[in-house]
């Protein structure tokens, strides 16, 4: 697996590029905008956008979403329980100060607690993760997690948006991330990457000196 990290618009969302190798079969993590970037990117290894797969629906992960489907036709996909943030989506990036362009259309919402996908030769897991959105979720593939914006290097997400909730949060992370093994690398929605056996042992907010 090929994984390219492409930094996007002023909030500074890590957007994913993972690419199987032998296909060239690839999907992005998030789509915030700067999408002619991305796709040079994707050139770069001649691959194929065959999907926009979203860890949750605030408006800095899905600015560029429609920009992106236009150009590549990569098919959406995005938990039903953040379709309520893209019903505000104009109202919120106006409010955040992102052009207002067409509402992002999403072609499959995930609707189970878990669901996978295969691009080219790769599965990818999708555990779903509420607490900084209702729809958050976390993208597994081999020894690497996806984690938008639930899991940072050392923090956790906000949870004071609409949907979010420090208890649901906490239950996540505890609960289902931190179930996974020690050595799966964490890719976060914003800031640097870090790991589950990382996160266990240094972040602030768990263990026995936790502020959750």
């Amino acid at each position: 697996m090929i994984v390219e990290t492409i930094v996007v618009n002023h909030f500074q969302v890590n957007n994913y590029l993972i690419i199987c190798e032998k296909t060239k079969e690839a999907a992005l993590i998030d789509a915030g905008g700067d999408i002619d970037r991305v796709l040079k990117v994707a050139k770069k290894h001649n691959a194929n956008i065959k999907y926009i797969l979203n860890t949750h629906g605030h408006v800095d992960h899905v600015a560029g979403i429609c920009d992106l489907k236009e150009k590549t036709g990569a098919k959406v996909f995005l938990h039903k329980d953040d379709q309520f943030l893209i019903g505000h989506y104009q109202n919120h990036a106006e409010i955040y100060g992102f052009q207002k362009e067409k509402t992002p259309e999403i072609d499959e919402f995930i609707k189970e607690d878990e669901f996978e996908i295969k691009i080219g030769e790769l599965n990818v897991k999708t555990i779903h993760t509420p607490g900084h959105s209702k729809g958050s979720v976390c993208y597994v593939v081999d020894d690497v997690m996806f984690a938008g914006d639930t899991l940072f290097c050392e923090s956790v997400g906000r949870t004071d948006l609409p949907g979010g909730s420090y208890e649901e949060l906490k239950h996540s992370i505890e609960n289902k991330l931190f179930t996974l093994p020690d050595n799966i690398i964490v890719y976060p929605g914003h800031g640097p990457n870090s790991s589950i056996g990382h996160e266990k042992k240094y972040n602030p907010f768990f263990g026995k000196s936790g502020l959750m």
